[in-house]
């Protein structure tokens, strides 16, 4: 799927007029919008596409995601939502895309319908067992978190979905670390790990903020090693591709800053790179 285009799922969407999201689709109708898919895709990339398994185990994973009792049915929307959140595009054109599907005619957006939305981007990393990470399988406080980041006003429109998201919700994160995954797999920095010595850093590179010429590798930071005289929790800065002269100016005057601050500041001042969402007994009760 991450061949896709958002352009051909699109199209590929309105051949087989997918266009009521809260109908049902059956196996049949599955199986033929993801042949009209991969048979596009097999024309652009005939090495990569073998269109009966990729038919075959993308069905099996949409079924896994959205149909775990097996009914042989799935909705239209979790159809897109798990097609478009997979498939190659910006992140940004997948968040305004999947909003206009559960957004009314006018362009807005209910509690309910965000509600639809969430739960079935939720599914995703629900399946890979990993939901846990992204606050549980409940949407309700992200839901609450959406409205009272748009000061609790009835409906919302896209422009706030967007700057709500761009802070990356602990529900949705797991779409934009894809992203910088992604990203990463091929980026090459022109530094030093400096504790396995890898050079140039390839994947993610860490980044101190703390300390000038401090770098880690994915493998070390992943795997919790660090070097001498500097702490798991002093903050770091994190880059899936290589830095621009304007991120290294930006580093540098952050470390400087930092240099003149104390353990205890950073003890007390951990920095979380995304938006944690309140659990539903931390908050206040939510019309369903």
């Amino acid at each position: 799927v991450d061949l896709l285009s958002l352009s051909a799922a699109c199209d590929a969407l309105d051949q087989h007029n997918l266009k009521q999201n809260d109908q049902p689709m059956d196996i049949l109708q599955i199986i033929n919008c993801l042949t009209t898919i991969y048979d596009r895709l097999e024309q652009e990339h005939n090495n990569l596409v073998n269109v009966p398994l990729c038919v075959d185990m993308c069905l099996n994973w949409l079924l896994n995601v959205y149909d775990t009792g097996r009914t042989g049915r799935i909705r239209v929307l979790s159809f897109k939502t798990g097609v478009v959140s997979l498939c190659k595009a910006h992140l940004e054109d997948k968040y305004r895309y999947l909003f206009k599907q559960v957004a009314s005619s006018t362009g807005f957006c209910d509690q309910r319908r965000l509600g639809l939305l969430l739960h079935d981007s939720i599914q995703i990393p629900r399946q890979l067992g990993e939901v846990a990470s992204f606050g549980g399988s409940n949407i309700e406080p992200s839901v609450r978190s959406c409205f009272q980041f748009a000061n609790n006003k009835p409906e919302i429109e896209a422009a706030l979905f967007l700057d709500w998201m761009r802070l990356e919700p602990q529900s949705m994160v797991w779409l934009p670390v894809l992203h910088r995954v992604a990203a990463a797999e091929t980026a090459k920095h022109q530094a030093k790990c400096n504790i396995c010595k890898e050079c140039p850093i390839i994947g993610f590179r860490y980044r101190s903020l703390k300390h000038f010429n401090y770098d880690i590798c994915q493998s070390c930071f992943f795997s919790g090693r660090v070097a001498k005289g500097h702490k798991m929790h002093y903050p770091m800065v994190e880059y899936c591709t290589p830095t621009t002269s304007g991120e290294d100016v930006r580093d540098f005057a952050k470390v400087l800053k930092n240099k003149f601050r104390t353990k205890r500041y950073f003890a007390k001042h951990p920095r979380m790179g995304y938006l944690p969402v309140q659990t539903v007994l931390e908050g206040d009760n939510m019309e369903t």
